[in-house]
């Protein structure tokens, strides 16, 4: 999501945050992003943002630049789409709109800027709550408890896990194959053809993968966990904390 792989610092790995169940955090937020459903105002998802920052920041040890590298093309994305909605909106040409500003010919009128704003503030909260449960998750922690705590399908959970680590092997696919075209004598840039290849070894790969996991019997039955993971008082923690942060944006919301 982000550009941000799964793989967590050791010192990210043992803060209170990553401590907490992969499957709350993912409630939580769902739940919160939900929520900015049943208002329209700016002042809910920024305060949602700014909460999810503040988490991320100071109970799972994220660090600043991990946070402009993750979010900083989102936040020039939720700035062109405030912009655009602002500019564009049908409230400009109703003469009976406030009028904000005037720039030239163009007018803008209050309420297409508080929808601009509002939307913009919206795609921060989604980027933002979105960039801190990546930060802080692991992938294989996230696998097994969507499984244990979930009851999500081995054969799904395990497989998406399986997908997701798999990803880095297509780039290093890609440069097999122009290493294996400059050999030849061919242009070792972009070829349509590379694409056919890159595609093949990844049917391979998933067909490995697919035996691999049926070989260990996934989905057959019953199974023991070499990692359990148990609900505890920092999950009912974590949750209440959320509830009541949820509650405090609606508020402000009305």
């Amino acid at each position: 999501m982000i550009g941000a792989r799964l793989e967590l610092d050791d010192y990210r790995l043992a803060s209170p945050l990553a401590q907490v169940s992969p499957v709350v955090k993912l409630a939580i937020a769902l739940v919160w992003l939900g929520g900015l459903a049943l208002t329209v105002r700016f002042a809910p998802p920024l305060f949602i943002a700014t909460a999810a920052l503040v988490a991320g920041a100071a109970l799972g040890r994220i660090p600043a630049r991990a946070f402009v590298r993750a979010l900083a093309p989102l936040w020039i994305a939720a700035l062109g789409i405030g912009l655009s909605n602002t500019l564009f909106a049908a409230a400009n040409s109703d003469p009976a709109a406030a009028e904000l500003v005037r720039l030239g010919p163009v007018r803008i009128a209050v309420d297409a800027a508080a929808g601009g704003v509002a939307l913009a503030f919206r795609v921060l909260a989604i980027a933002s709550v979105g960039a801190v449960f990546t930060l802080t998750t692991d992938a294989t922690r996230l696998a097994d408890s969507l499984v244990q705590q979930a009851r999500v399908s081995p054969r799904f959970a395990y497989g998406a896990l399986a997908a997701y680590q798999a990803i880095p092997r297509f780039g290093e696919d890609l440069a097999t194959l122009r290493q294996a075209r400059r050999v030849r004598g061919l242009r070792g840039g972009w070829h349509p053809g590379l694409l056919v290849g890159v595609l093949v070894l990844a049917i391979r790969h998933a067909d490995r993968m697919a035996l691999a996991m049926d070989a260990r019997a996934f989905g057959s039955g019953p199974r023991t966990f070499y990692r359990p993971i148990r609900w505890g008082w920092l999950d009912l923690m974590f949750g209440v904390g959320a509830a009541a942060i949820l509650a405090a944006a609606l508020v402000l919301g009305r």
